[in-house]
């Protein structure tokens, strides 16, 4: 998929390039009527929608089998591309100011008309929200698999869109933050989870108790219920399973593993710095159990878990995460979306703790 998706994207690129030299320089649009029109041109004008449509048809297919992409490699580069546009026209085309508003050439005419929204658009995602989606059950039960949340993107710092540099110093990662942050190991993927140590910490793993500079973590039990449809909706169809290794799951498998496994589910409420959230453990997982582990949290540095304790792949298993991997902080959960096509419901809305 990743290969077809990409070989398609190329094409796409190729005949863009082509479009945006005969709009700006060869001019070949204008005689498609004519009995000297270029077939080749002809056929591409009208192959090019077609391509688009593709391209995000395929693109979407991608994002729903898991695989993370930044939108912003597509719309920095869109939003540029429109500017120049915009600018070229200003000093040597002149096709606003000679023909007036909304009878330029396409390319100019468009580049004026999306090149604010797109811009707004790119200011909104890079620095100030931007939205995400829960693709496993590693926050159970603060978030569930098919949440949709906004992520602030100033809490810990502006930083410039792609190359993640920080340039403004706001603030920095809390205790107990859900933070989302780029996998070290793979930087293109996003992961989120909860903060546990800070720069300098020591984080320690005794016998199933979980202390921060020898100071347990206050837990304490919980009656917490999840709604059995949430419960159906943690493990999805065409993942692997996480009791019988090897076996894949399908649409009727995966609910069945959901609520299997929450017969083994306890749940405790638990408090670090200002926040106090709910976390889930499994009573007959024995591997964290005898566990005797600490780790130093080195300078410029965090330490995260999932809330899911006994079902997520974090820190305990791969390490520390850099301040500069940090994307920002996840503030609101604003919709729910169950496998499949189905429409995304609000009864889930509500800020994250």
């Amino acid at each position: 998929m990743i290969i077809v998706t990409y070989l398609l994207f190329s094409l796409t690129i190729t005949a863009l390039l082509i479009w945006l030299v005969d709009q700006l320089f060869l001019g070949s649009y204008k005689n498609f009527d004519s009995p000297n029109k270029s077939n080749f041109m002809s056929l591409l004008y009208q192959a090019l929608p077609y391509l688009l449509l593709l391209s995000v048809i395929c693109l979407i297919l991608m994002l729903r089998q898991g695989l993370d992409f930044d939108f912003n490699y597509i719309l920095l580069p869109v939003t540029c591309f429109l500017f120049l546009v915009i600018v070229l026209d200003k000093v040597i085309y002149h096709d606003r100011k000679t023909f007036g508003k909304k009878h330029e050439r396409s390319l100019i005419a468009n580049a004026y008309e999306f090149f604010p929204i797109l811009a707004i658009v790119l200011i909104v995602r890079s620095f100030i929200i931007e939205p995400f989606n829960i693709p496993s059950p590693s926050m159970v039960p603060t978030l569930y698999t098919g949440d949709f949340i906004v992520v602030n993107k100033y809490d810990y710092g502006v930083r410039l869109p792609l190359i993640n540099k920080k340039v403004i110093d706001i603030g920095e990662p809390e205790h107990g933050d859900v933070a989302v942050f780029r996998y070290p190991k793979n930087p293109r993927m996003h992961y989120i989870k909860r903060v546990i140590g800070l720069p300098g910490d020591i984080v320690s793993y005794q016998n199933g108790v979980l202390s921060v500079n020898g100071q347990p973590l206050d837990k304490q039990p919980s009656d917490f219920t999840p709604s059995d449809e949430l419960i159906k909706q943690i493990y999805k169809a065409g993942q692997e399973s996480v009791v019988v290794k090897g076996k894949i799951l399908d649409k009727k498998t995966a609910p069945l593993e959901g609520v299997e496994e929450e017969k083994n589910a306890i749940y405790y409420q638990e408090t670090q710095g200002k926040h106090r959230h709910l976390v889930r453990y499994l009573h007959d997982f024995k591997q964290d159990k005898n566990l005797n582990v600490s780790w130093q949290v080195p300078e410029g540095q965090y330490f995260f878990m999932g809330d899911n304790r006994d079902r997520s792949y974090d820190s305990r298993f791969w390490g520390f995460v850099p301040e500069e991997n940090l994307v920002g902080k996840a503030v609101y959960v604003w919709t729910h979306k169950k496998p499949g096509f189905n429409l995304p419901t609000f009864s889930r809305n509500g800020s994250i703790d």
